[in-house]
């Protein structure tokens, strides 16, 4: 067996052990994760594949590749958590290989390992592969989409020679089009805006010189127009223009306001990537500065990568809705600076200095201290319940019942056993054994992580609504938010299509000759709401921050 395919192997076992078991071990989070699991589902129950709906009504704000997936999925192993996140999954198996393959052609085999290993082991790369949302397929057709303009450039200024692209520059302009477009079909057309400032930045700083003639650029973007331009013409063709007006308004909101209150300070994502891509982005941060680097298209590899950070970053510090996973696109460069670091100290071209060693037992003890501390802290829940917020729903949420046992410290302990262990083997210049150990220590940290968190934070968070809209499936009823807005109640119910247009009219739910019982859910306050002041609506309890009611047809 060749060296490639071996690794390649190892990587896929790997993904799959990390990524699959235990998907379906809780339920799916609001917003995004039932928001997206729910426009699948509406797909299965209308049979309508061509359009997006949420609550059977036109939904806009997203395209439908990914809920294609996820209905595939859906199709095949029911309507469940696991179906939603599988697809994640796998796009985490495909992107470990993929990574592989293309650090093998930049810098050999180790390298190539040591990139898919800072992937799979650092928090939020290797969390979003375990979720049901987007970005994870978004952010690898683009990067791959990138690579291939990188490829086809090369082939044309003979850089990297035909070991490193092999295929025709036009291959690789048309290939990573296509690509593009799949990206646009996930999740609109910023994949194009994203792509096009790179390509844009890459050529003022090389002063006006095309990289890829004119003519291949257009073919680019005909290639990636071609599949969304298919899907979205379609449906002005149908319905009109309604879904590009929509759509790009929605957009606009995006990045002119805070949108569902997703607000934050300008240098946030810079946190999020400093604290949610650790251990890669402690190593990541030292390939910034000046590294041996040999080969011209090594360096210029760097230098596309450079300008992909921080076009992206820069971007969504700007747009004013603060999201995690808008600056998730990062990581792909992040930890290619990462495995830059990593496969220099082991070369031994530069040193493990007291920053690195700083920064791994910074952030490394924070999260120590966070994991082995929460379980302690939860058990005197005066103490935490004193210093969170004093609302009702606040309070409420911080009153379930959860059991914490004190073995929740072992994912904590794990780590500082993996961080100590790593740090003795950097100093004593034992690079490999330390870098594979810190990596594939973290991943078996978050593994263990989740096991012991998630369904407690989940419990803390939604498990009473959740369980009160489980309880209606199967029931002739509505479902119905009160005064905050949930998807649980369109996934967890299995809501059936609406045959009845009231149903979306909130003062006929109130006040209106119902046809059927109204089930109605809010959160606690302090003061009542018109709910308790209807007379024929009537409370049926009360449970962690949440308040729910019933009012029966007339």
């Amino acid at each position: 067996m060749n060296q490639k395919l071996f690794y390649s192997l190892v990587l896929i076992g790997l993904g799959a052990l990390f990524f699959i078991p235990f998907l379906g071990g809780v339920r799916l989070f609001d917003w995004d994760e039932i928001n997206f699991a729910e426009c699948a589902r509406e797909m299965i129950a209308l049979g309508d594949y061509l359009h997006v709906h949420i609550d059977f009504k036109p939904f806009y704000e997203k395209p439908p590749l990914f809920f294609w997936l996820q209905s595939m999925m859906m199709n095949v192993f029911g309507i469940n958590e696991f179906s939603a996140r599988l697809p994640n999954a796998i796009c985490g198996i495909i992107t470990l290989v993929y990574l592989y393959h293309i650090g093998q052609k930049l810098h050999g085999h180790r390298f190539g390992l040591l990139w898919a290993l800072a992937y799979m082991g650092s928090v939020l790369p290797h969390l979003y592969f375990r979720s049901g949302i987007i970005d994870p397929f978004f952010n690898l057709f683009i990067f791959a989409s990138l690579v291939n303009v990188i490829f086809a450039s090369w082939k044309r200024e003979r850089l990297g020679g035909a070991m490193t692209v092999p295929k025709n520059e036009w291959t690789y302009i048309l290939l990573g089009g296509t690509v593009l477009g799949l990206a646009i079909l996930t999740k609109g057309p910023v994949a194009y805006l994203i792509v096009g400032l790179v390509l844009m930045t890459y050529w003022m700083l090389n002063r006006f010189r095309w990289f890829i003639t004119p003519l291949q650029f257009v073919a680019f973007t005909a290639a990636a127009s071609a599949g969304s331009l298919i899907w979205y013409g379609l449906d002005i063709y149908l319905h009109g223009p309604t879904l590009v007006r929509e759509f790009l308004a929605y957009s606009i909101r995006l990045f002119s306001t805070p949108d569902a209150g997703h607000v934050g300070f300008p240098g946030y994502h810079i946190i999020i990537l400093l604290v949610g891509c650790f251990p890669a982005s402690i190593f990541g941060i030292r390939a910034f500065g000046s590294l041996f680097i040999e080969r011209n298209y090594q360096r210029e590899f760097r230098r596309w990568m450079l300008i992909l950070f921080w076009i992206v970053l820069i971007l969504f510090s700007i747009v004013q809705s603060k999201i995690v996973h808008y600056s998730s696109l990062c990581y792909f460069p992040l930890t290619y600076f990462a495995a830059l670091t990593l496969l220099q100290l082991e070369e031994r071209k530069i040193q493990f200095n007291n920053w690195l060693r700083a920064g791994l037992l910074v952030i490394g003890g924070i999260y120590v201290a966070v994991i082995a501390g929460l379980p302690f802290l939860a058990r005197r829940m005066d103490i935490v319940k004193a210093a969170a917020d004093q609302d009702a729903f606040t309070q409420g949420n911080l009153n379930a019942k959860i059991e914490w046992t004190g073995w929740e410290a072992m994912p904590g302990v794990w780590l500082l056993i993996v961080l100590v262990l790593a740090l003795i083997w950097y100093n004593q210049r034992e690079m490999a054994r330390a870098s594979v150990a810190l990596f594939i220590g973290m991943a078996v940290f978050i593994t263990l992580t989740l096991w012991f968190f998630i369904g407690r934070i989940e419990g803390i968070s939604q498990d009473a609504a959740m369980r009160f809209f489980e309880q209606a499936k199967g029931q002739n009823v509505y479902v119905k938010t009160y005064g905050y807005h949930s998807y649980g109640p369109y996934f967890y119910t299995q809501k059936p299509p609406v045959t009845n247009p009231n149903y979306y009219n909130d003062e006929w739910l109130l006040r209106g000759r119902i046809d059927k019982d109204v089930l109605f859910i809010r959160h606690s306050s302090e003061q009542p709401t018109v709910l308790d002041s209807l007379p024929d609506v009537r409370k049926t309890g009360e449970e962690n921050g949440f308040v729910f009611y019933r009012r029966k047809a007339k």
